[in-house]
């Protein structure tokens, strides 16, 4: 008997550690994927604290401590290129993070299926148009004569040079940017929404609450979690302005506005090959980044409760 029971269990554990195993062996790519592409490139940082030579290598170049920070700290375009930085990624965030939500909403609300399914269409593709052919179109739309411009000399207006007037580069990119993430950012909250527990907006409805008041009662509170989630995750890439759109199109004359942190990390360590520099720039990004991500959690988890951990 006691015979029979052993040949069970140790079945039961073969069957466990088979079933482990294939689970192993799924999450395998994830796991070489991050440890390539997301860990080990961090030896490289090393290179922020040397004089780093490409001929004498990681190992050959002099150590330097933090002179390579210590020089970007004290550099004239140093409050420059972080005003720029936060004013574009600021506006991002105060316009771009509301809008998505505002259209999960009202989507939620529209009840003709066909008409509903063809607004989240047209809302998500301009998230799948590559950067070069974004831009051109943007490119395209701010010329001298291009749409804009059209309709400005239409209604008797002078045209505006704005690919080359700084003051209007910061609101090209964030317009253009909520125009190319506004469907597809929303498509979390739509999903939030489908959760909430309709019961509560039957419960709603008896004590006489509209469609406005189910809203700020009742699906607000129910994706309150997401969207706290989702806020902080956005704080913590305050300073991260992707470069690709900003290098296709801005040009010398609208540095000033223009010039964010990350665009200067690519011009100092690709084009001027000072790898050190651009290295030291990025990490104290990163760890500016990761000390607001920090603060931003914090502080959620005291008021609110909710957090990333």
């Amino acid at each position: 008997m006691q015979s029979k029971k052993k040949g069970q269990l140790n079945k039961k554990r073969r069957v466990i550690n088979s079933d482990t195993l294939w689970l192993w062996i799924l999450v395998l790519p994830a796991i070489i994927y991050f440890l390539l592409i997301k860990y080990v490139p961090m030896f490289g940082t090393v290179i922020a604290f040397q004089d780093y030579s490409i001929t004498r290598g990681v190992f050959g170049s002099e150590f330097v401590g933090l002179d390579n920070f210590k020089e970007f700290l004290t550099n004239y375009k140093f409050f420059e290129l972080l005003r720029n930085t936060l004013v574009i990624s600021g506006l991002s965030w105060l316009i771009g993070f509301p809008l998505p939500i505002i259209l999960a909403l009202l989507l939620n609300e529209i009840k003709n299926i066909r008409f509903k399914k063809t607004v989240q269409t047209v809302t998500y593709l301009p998230y799948f148009i590559s950067t070069v052919v974004a831009v051109g179109i943007i490119k395209s739309f701010v010329s001298s004569d291009g749409v804009i411009n059209s309709l400005v000399a239409l209604f008797g207006g002078e045209t505006i040079p704005f690919m080359t007037t700084p003051k209007y580069f910061p609101w090209i990119y964030v317009i253009s940017n909520i125009w190319q993430s506004l469907g597809w950012g929303s498509i979390i909250y739509i999903a939030a929404i489908a959760g909430v527990d309709q019961e509560l907006y039957e419960a709603a409805k008896i004590d006489g609450a509209g469609r406005f008041r189910q809203v700020i009662h009742v699906t607000l509170p129910g994706i309150a979690s997401t969207i706290i989630v989702l806020l902080i995750m956005q704080i913590g890439q305050l300073l991260s302005v992707g470069y690709e759109k900003i290098i296709l199109l801005y040009n010398p004359t609208i540095y000033s506005t223009a010039d964010v942190i990350s665009t200067y990390v690519y011009r100092k360590g690709l084009l001027e090959t000072n790898y050190a520099y651009s290295t030291a720039v990025s990490m104290f990004n990163s760890v500016c980044n990761f000390i607001l991500l920090l603060t931003a959690n914090t502080i959620s988890r005291k008021v609110s409760g909710e957090g990333l951990w």
